[in-house]
């Protein structure tokens, strides 16, 4: 099973992005928005130049009262863990464990083509086990 086959099982491709030069009131207004706890940072919305989430917003509040004044380049982080669409599912799933991360967006060629979710890879995981159980069922109860 590799990152690909998650891609398309999400209900949309749509990856949100934000500027660096974007304010984190903009920020927070977009998250709330899409409902999601993550934005990929981008310019032109094909290259990652980082990632902001829920909790870069929180740490940078309990150092500085002030963080919603800033950009959204002054809280990012800048060094990004990626995979390809061809990337194995138990491995990022190993990588999102060891690293503590919980969104990881999905490039091919240099071109940002979407976002996996820790919540995605438990959605497609309990999805597998389900259809994995009704295959056993169905053959127990066929005799």
């Amino acid at each position: 099973m590799n990152i690909g086959d998650v891609l398309k099982a999400k209900p949309s491709a749509t990856v949100v992005t934000i500027g660096p030069e974007a304010g984190v009131r903009e920020l927070i207004a977009l998250l709330a928005e899409h409902n999601v706890g993550a934005l990929i940072v981008s310019g032109d919305g094909d290259r990652v130049e980082g990632i902001v989430s829920e909790r870069d917003v929180v740490r940078h509040l309990h150092h500085d009262g002030t963080v919603v004044h800033n950009t959204v380049g002054a809280i990012m982080t800048s060094v990004v863990e990626t995979c390809a669409p061809d990337t194995d599912l138990d491995a990022l799933m190993k990588t999102m464990t060891d690293r503590r991360i919980r969104h990881v967006p999905v490039v091919d060629d240099g071109r940002l083509v979407g976002i996996i979710s820790i919540g995605d890879v438990v959605k497609h995981r309990i999805d597998q086990l389900e259809f994995e159980r009704d295959q056993l069922d169905s053959y127990v109860h066929q005799t």
